[in-house]
């Protein structure tokens, strides 16, 4: 099969092609789920949208899955498949900034960090999420929560527009005023229509920020205080809260190495007199363990995020709540306490702001009102490991499904159709298998949080 695959792309395709005998498949076929036990057929490295369309139709030719990697951070190990195609991205790195239309555009095989740092030179940016390795298509697909989402909104609501290759060869330019179905679909859809190949962005302003990374004690008080201020914190402040280990890091006081901590990290957008107001009552809270918030440029925010590029087998479980209740602090500390190990942690992030400003039927993404995401993630050293850590995860959804509802694409894994369902409320879903059956009826790209096509 993969030399029949060869020989047809052999013919017509530019791009790259490694098979599983080649020197670089490995390191091509790579993706940050190490849980992703797969061997592709073949890897594919087109150069440009013609040589996507070829690739598509050589796989639907010999019958084979089609995965597509972007960034390859697919918590659901998306990105990669056991005998399947996969599209790999990483040769689309073009990327143009336009300061004074506030535009840019860039290639889908582009990370954050490396699109973030281009727009910071100009003292602009993309709202992308918390860590610069994701791949901008991913995040942008599933909606896209960061640190400005309370300032301006979600990744989803900053894209113009969007170049992508359909499941029949098309390539189809999408926005507001052309194909304004898909355009809505791709937002937050996913993968499921197409392959993207381009996409287009306005951009904010976001040079020097006062922001970082405070550690606090996981005293319940703590946890919390962390939520309500975080909500009725000025919009210019974005945080992010982790109930963690304290990491090896510099600025973290040796014999706190690895003991439970409190993470509060995020940014205040905007002055630093204003920035230091916001962050305060945070201080507050407790006596900081270690307290690294300050003035800095935005980009540097993503190297507190650094270890979460490095690969490994993770399992995460996320949901939206109304609130964070003395009754959910109390499950979440003995969940922490009962964890399988070391490398274990709950997220809180807190929404609301410019997220729920944008109705929840304007794009796919539609849990626009829910004010806070949890999320349960832990990591194991092996495939065969990650049982515990998966009952682990499981527990924790499963005591706090009553006081939630929804899921964020972005962070599901392969957890079946009804957490798909989850992430896509009834009419949603609904639409969405009717923009599926318009462009991808065959369902073609269903490596992804699947939408089937309308009956």
């Amino acid at each position: 099969m993969t030399s029949a695959v060869v020989r047809d792309l052999a013919s017509s395709f530019t791009g790259a092609v490694f098979t599983p005998d080649h020197p670089e498949f490995d390191a091509a076929a790579g993706v940050y789920q190490l849980a992703a036990t797969g061997r592709p057929a073949v890897v594919v490295r087109p150069r440009d949208a013609v040589d996507v369309a070829r690739a598509i139709a050589c796989a639907r030719e010999h019958g084979l899955e089609i995965a597509v990697r972007g960034g390859g951070h697919s918590s659901a190990g998306h990105s990669t498949g056991d005998g399947a195609l996969v599209i790999d991205m990483r040769g689309f790195r073009d990327l143009t900034v336009d300061p004074g239309a506030r535009r840019l555009r860039a290639g889908a095989g582009l990370d954050a960090g490396t699109v973030v740092a281009a727009a910071h030179e100009h003292g602009l940016t993309v709202p992308f999420g918390d860590n610069g390795a994701v791949g901008i298509a991913g995040i942008t697909l599933g909606g896209g929560m960061g640190y400005l989402s309370r300032q301006h909104g979600l990744t989803v609501d900053h894209l113009m527009s969007a170049e992508l290759v359909t499941a029949d060869g098309r390539i189809v330019t999408t926005s507001a005023a052309e194909e304004p179905e898909l355009f809505w679909a791709i937002r937050g859809g996913g993968g499921n229509f197409g392959v993207v190949t381009s996409l287009e962005f306005n951009m904010v302003e976001a040079g020097m920020v006062y922001g970082g990374a405070m550690l606090l004690p996981p005293t319940p008080d703590v946890l919390r205080g962390v939520t309500p201020l975080a909500g009725a914190a000025p919009r210019e402040l974005g945080v992010i809260a982790n109930v963690m280990p304290a990491p090896p890091a510099p600025f973290v006081p040796p014999e706190m190495i690895g003991r439970p901590v409190v993470v509060i990290a995020g940014c205040y957008n905007g002055d630093a007199e204003a920035g230091a107001a916001a962050w305060a009552p945070f201080r507050a809270l407790a006596t900081p363990i270690s307290d690294i918030v300050g003035p800095m440029p935005y980009p540097a925010l993503y190297r507190l995020t650094e270890a979460a590029a490095i690969p490994s087998v993770g399992v995460a479980r996320s949901m939206f709540v109304d609130v964070v209740d003395d009754a959910v602090v109390a499950t979440l500390r003995e969940a922490y306490l009962a964890s399988p190990g070391v490398r274990t942690m709950i997220q809180v992030r807190v929404l609301g702001g410019a997220v729920a400003d944008v109705p929840s039927n304007a794009t796919a993404y539609a849990h626009r009102t829910a004010p806070v995401h949890l999320m349960a993630l832990a990591t194991a050293a092996t495939p065969e490991a990650a049982g515990p850590c998966r009952d682990w995860a499981d527990e924790i959804l499963r005591r706090l499904r009553g006081r939630g509802v929804g899921a964020y694409a972005n962070f599901l894994e392969d957890e079946g159709e009804a957490r798909v369902r989850d992430a896509y409320p009834n009419s949603t879903y609904k639409r969405l298998a009717a923009v599926k059956r318009a462009w991808d009826p065959d369902n073609v790209f269903h490596r992804n949080q699947n939408i089937r096509p309308a009956g």
